[in-house]
């Protein structure tokens, strides 16, 4: 019955698209390890995975053909399979083709072994200094790779993403969990704030700033009162629309 601690939450961090094109160009892909991170990064940022399962997934759980999706095992146990789009599912597919047969994880180490937690994190710091000299903004945020799931989301929220959908997305066992992006999301607040009226302001009735159409629609009254004689003469309001 003892109720939580409550704490200050810090702001939720994710990266704009242009930032996320400059992490992307960051890594040199003309070696194996920069073209594992480029991979790496971009399926963190279109399916949202967590970053163990990031690590654990195995070339059996990645389906480059029809309806391509990668499988992962989640918190709880739970499965789930994220779809993939042209652009990395291209990625992912250069990627694999350069890795040995017997590769046991999709992204491994020099060894082919398993990346920790720590490499993921020192590799995406590197990334992100890179990418900072060509995108500013990079340098006044704390990207961990926990961000780029938060970035998968964003991108769907900020599509118009159903909220029910995007917690299916990223494995959410309850909604509240994934209202932090709503929060989170400028966007949409200012699209609320957009359909309120201005402070300060008389209320009034609309008037029109020509009536260009109200001069085209008498002047069809009057044609066809010249074909009838007997309907109304046409009386316009200065507030008809």
């Amino acid at each position: 019955d003892i109720p939580a601690k409550r704490h200050h939450r810090t702001d939720l961090t994710y990266l704009t698209a242009p930032e996320v094109t400059a992490l992307l160009a960051a890594p040199e892909q003309d070696s194996a390890a920069g073209q594992r991170d480029h991979a790496m990064i971009q399926l963190a940022v279109t399916t949202g995975l967590r970053v163990s399962e990031l690590t654990a997934l195995t070339p059996a759980d990645v389906h480059l053909g029809t309806g391509p999706h990668v499988a992962c095992t989640g918190k709880g146990r739970k499965r789930r399979i994220t779809p993939l789009d042209q652009q990395t599912v291209a990625t992912t597919r250069r990627h694999l083709t350069g890795l040995p047969a017997d590769t046991p994880v999709v992204f491994p180490t020099r060894t082919e072994t398993r990346m920790s937690t720590d490499a993921v994190a020192r590799r995406l710091t590197q990334h992100v200094t890179a990418a900072a000299t060509s995108c500013p903004t990079l340098a006044t945020k704390n990207v961990t790779p926990h961000a780029l799931r938060h970035t998968a989301a964003m991108r769907l929220l900020q599509a118009g993403i159903d909220i029910t959908v995007i917690a299916l997305w990223l494995g959410h066992q309850s909604i509240e969990t994934t209202q932090i992006y709503l929060h989170a999301d400028m966007s949409t607040k200012e699209r609320a704030l957009e359909r309120t009226a201005p402070t300060g302001v008389q209320p009034g009735r609309y008037q029109p700033a020509s009536d260009k159409l109200l001069t085209f629609l008498q002047s069809l009254w009057l044609c066809r009162s010249a074909a009838h004689p007997r309907l109304p003469p046409l009386r316009a309001s200065p507030t008809s629309t």
